[in-house]
């Protein structure tokens, strides 16, 4: 479903109907006349309507995160919170574009368009930046030749689909300014090779039963998930355009099955 579209073409029409009342439906009628429905209910939604379309589209959109890719960072059924400012304004619905702000910056939490299919919405931590060459070998981050930092911080165990209990190592790793939590199951391949797709600028990576390497291209950006042997990120599907990017991930808003953690940025 095109949420985006459907706000918008909503607030065309409501916004149509209100503009023709206001500047000829009202003179035809009588002042003790009731509006008829199909002009007053539209008008009454218009005002709301044109409030969260200019919300979500410029400042703030609200998601619910489905899958356990970004544990322990995000939890399945943390709603958050994704700035829509910070990586530039687009236009909705087209994403166009029009005003440069910043540029994302490693480390950072970031929802985008999913390469493979642009109508699904996926979020990951940005790992190399335009030009960055990006390494994972033997379940270690280098970036442009330098090794990012990790030290272990304990354990972290959680259950997968309802009955997998999944048994994980926990590190502290960080991406330039940002130092985030990560878990790696130590079996696990650093790369499921079968699972690498024939995707677009591919050339630009290798792979080997150790792992893999990818330069990334100008205007691309190279996503993984902190639940890295769970995650189906750049590694397999490739990079992600700059014209995908939705925003930034700041605040996780809700969760019914844990309210403490109402509040938490997301570092």
């Amino acid at each position: 479903m095109n949420f985006p579209l459907i706000m918008l073409l909503l607030l065309i029409v409501t916004g149509a109907i209100w503009l023709l009342d206001w500047a000829v439906l009202r003179r035809h009628r009588a002042p003790e006349t009731r509006e008829p429905w199909w002009v007053e209910y539209p008008k009454s939604f218009f005002p709301v309507i044109l409030v969260v379309f200019l919300l979500r589209s410029f400042l703030v959109e609200p998601f619910k995160i489905p899958s356990g890719s970004m544990l322990p960072t995000l939890l399945v059924g943390d709603f958050i919170l994704v700035n829509k400012y910070t990586y530039g304004l687009r236009l909705p619905v087209a994403n166009v574009k029009i005003l440069d702000v910043k540029t994302p910056q490693r480390g950072e939490v970031m929802v985008f368009r999913y390469p493979i299919n642009p109508s699904l919405d996926y979020i990951k931590r940005v790992v190399g930046l335009p030009g960055d060459e990006v390494v994972y070998r033997n379940k270690r981050l280098t970036v442009n030749g330098t090794e990012m930092p990790m030290k272990r911080d304990g354990e972290y165990n959680y259950v997968e689909g309802g009955l997998n209990f999944i048994s994980t190592q926990q590190y502290l790793e960080k991406l330039g300014e940002h130092e985030h939590t990560v878990i790696i199951q130590p079996d696990a391949p650093a790369v499921h090779r079968i699972g690498v797709r024939a995707f677009p600028l591919r050339d630009n990576c290798t792979y080997n039963d150790e792992g893999f390497s990818c330069k990334v291209p100008p205007g691309y950006y190279f996503m993984m998930g902190d639940n890295r042997d769970s995650s189906d990120d750049s590694r397999y599907w490739g990079f992600v355009p700059e014209a995908n990017i939705v925003g930034k991930a700041f605040l996780i808003w809700w969760n019914f099955d844990d309210l403490k953690r109402i509040g938490r940025s997301i570092d």
